[in-house]
């Protein structure tokens, strides 16, 4: 016997029908996930709660992607940032990651040039390059 509050949907069947009535009844470019969640009687922690159900996940989990779809449509219609927003919540970034895979050369001495540049800075005597690189 299982503890807690029965399941809301018994069957994939069940739930798919509800979803399917909702992207039925609803206007394209106005698909959202709590009006999917409305559309079930339910709210969106339920829905999170179904898909990591394993019966259930990838119902969900295509309902989901055509509201996604939906918010992606729209922004390349609009240009809106609620869209920007919208996405975002569905795992995407408006950031730049940026990879340097180069090579890293060192060029004019060095470590030992770079202090006697900063000495030379200070005010102080540069340093040779076969000087200590650690003043005392």
């Amino acid at each position: 016997m299982t503890a807690g509050r029965p399941l809301k949907f018994k069957t994939v069947e069940e739930i798919q029908q509800k979803i399917d009535a909702y992207f039925e009844a609803a206007i394209v470019g106005e698909y959202t996930i709590t009006g999917l969640a409305l559309a079930l009687d339910t709210n969106r922690k339920v829905l999170i709660d179904y898909e990591g159900r394993d019966e259930f996940s990838n119902t969900i989990k295509k309902a989901k992607t055509r509201v996604e779809n939906d918010y992606e449509l729209a922004l390349r219609r609009n240009g809106r940032a609620g869209d920007i927003f919208g996405l975002k919540n569905f795992g995407w970034k408006d950031k730049m990651d940026v990879e340097n895979s180069g090579i890293v050369t060192h060029v004019d001495g060095g470590v030992s040039r770079t202090l006697g540049l900063l000495g030379e800075y200070r005010g102080k005597r540069p340093l040779d390059d076969d000087a200590d690189p650690v003043p005392n």
